[in-house]
């Protein structure tokens, strides 16, 4: 639970400066509390005040970053166990792995493989996020190998998987730039582990036996001073991975702070088909990163669509750009469609304009990311807002004719349409796959 803006006012110096932008202490302490305020807005907090509301504040799972660049991924700053609490605030992490033992011939194949795995699921652009190199063979020369061949041919950041400290040493020195993901230290090689992830800057993650054994372990890297960690309950069987990632979730969310980092499951069941089942349960429940073999993207696109779904904000609707939106090879005669820009809304138009063989242009309001009836009903997809967009866009410079088709579910909007934009207003079918036929009687 974060603080209540009382509770942070009490920490604040209470001189109503301004400095701010708030015309009080209490007013920002109620913006810090909202989240709609950053704590270094104040100059004037003192370092313990500051110390004492950053841990008070701070999320139940920390946050940590693991790669550099446009490809890096953000995991953890979760704060409910059920998403339609609020949300969940980073997408799991799938990562693909590859082992040192194949040739550094089979290892580029399959990182291009990996980097092909990019999927278009309702206009948003999906991929996988890491590549996972396996120190199978044992020997710290072939590891390092095989980390470089993968460096250097995806842009995806590494997760280094050894328990050896002198093959992630050897790795490491080749890839630290790349900010690459360590895994792992364990009751073993804790300390050896930890001097490297402190020495290179680079996340680190913690295995331990059961539970026990890992809060213990955790909480000894972080006296040694890292905190940049990913977890691992050590089990593998998917019935007790299920049980230790909902306990280590339940007990972060609860503030006991061992357990309050993001976590990393391993599908590596032999059966490939098994395997995607076990990756989709840690998906869901509540895995950081989820580590698989198959660069198959008939194995990979069900996690993908999955994760989307799970990932989704449930208060923010997918929503596509809008803009104009060109289907088919237009001309200057090509029909205008008007819908919103809910992403479903947009793709089932752009699919019937299609499936019609009559090229034409959609232009979707931005309504929020609302359905057509859902829109008008809530003011949102209105004369004023089309008439904006038919003014805005360009549109009328791409065709000759002066004629919008509007969805017929809101044939009220017609009248007022016309007079505000001056086109004139054509009501066309009430669901989109009504368009092909409306097209051949009513457009020439």
């Amino acid at each position: 639970m974060g603080l209540t803006g009382l509770e942070i006012f009490k920490q604040l110096p209470k001189t109503n400066c301004k400095d701010c932008g708030q015309p009080t202490c209490l007013a920002f302490a109620m913006s810090l509390a909202g989240g709609k305020a950053s704590l270094d807005a104040c100059p004037h907090v003192s370092a313990a005040a500051k110390e004492a509301l950053d841990s008070a504040s701070a999320p139940p799972i920390a946050l940590v970053k693991i790669g550099v660049g446009d490809n890096a991924i953000q995991l953890g700053n979760e704060t409910v166990l059920f998403r339609h609490d609020k949300r969940f605030e980073h997408k799991t992490g799938i990562a693909v792995s590859v082992c040192d033992t194949m040739s550094a011939d089979e290892i580029s194949a399959k990182v291009d493989q990996i980097n092909k795995l990019v999927f278009d699921r309702v206009g948003q652009i999906h991929n996988v996020n890491l590549v996972a190199v396996g120190n199978c063979s044992g020997d710290a020369g072939k590891f390092a190998e095989a980390a470089k061949v993968a460096a250097e041919k995806s842009n995806f950041p590494l997760v280094l998987m050894s328990e050896d400290a002198a093959a992630i040493e050897k790795a490491l020195e080749i890839t630290a730039a790349k900010k690459p993901l360590i895994c792992g230290a364990n009751a073993a090689n804790v300390e050896a582990m930890t001097n490297l992830a402190k020495k290179f800057d680079v996340p680190l993650v913690v295995k331990g036996a059961d539970l026990n054994e890992l809060a213990t372990l955790v909480e000894k890297v972080v006296g040694m001073g890292h905190k940049q960690l990913i977890i691992d309950p050590g089990s593998r069987e998917v019935n007790r991975v299920l049980a230790d990632q909902t306990q280590l979730r339940r007990q972060a969310l609860k503030k006991f702070r061992p357990f309050g980092y993001p976590s990393i499951a391993f599908a590596d069941n032999a059966d490939a088909f098994q395997a995607v089942v076990d990756a989709g349960v840690y998906i869901a429940k509540y895995a950081g990163i989820v580590v698989i073999e198959s660069a198959d993207p008939a194995d990979v696109l069900p996690l993908i669509t999955l994760r989307l779904n799970i990932y989704t904000d449930p208060q923010k609707p997918i929503a596509v750009e809008a803009k104009i939106y060109a289907i088919g090879n237009v001309t200057d005669n090509s029909p205008i469609f008007v819908t919103t820009n809910f992403s479903l809304t947009y793709f089932c138009v752009a699919g019937d304009v299609e499936s019609s063989r009559v090229p034409g242009y959609i232009l979707p309001v931005d309504t929020d990311g609302i359905s057509v009836m859902t829109g008008w009903a809530a003011g949102k997809f209105t004369p004023e807002k089309i008439t904006e967009m038919l003014q805005n866009t360009g549109i009328a410079d791409k065709v000759k004719h002066r004629k919008v088709i509007i969805p017929g579910g809101v044939a009220v909007l017609s009248g007022k349409l016309g007079e505000l934009s001056g086109w004139e207003v054509l009501v066309g079918p009430r669901e989109s796959s009504g368009i092909a036929s409306f097209l051949k009687q009513r457009w020439a």
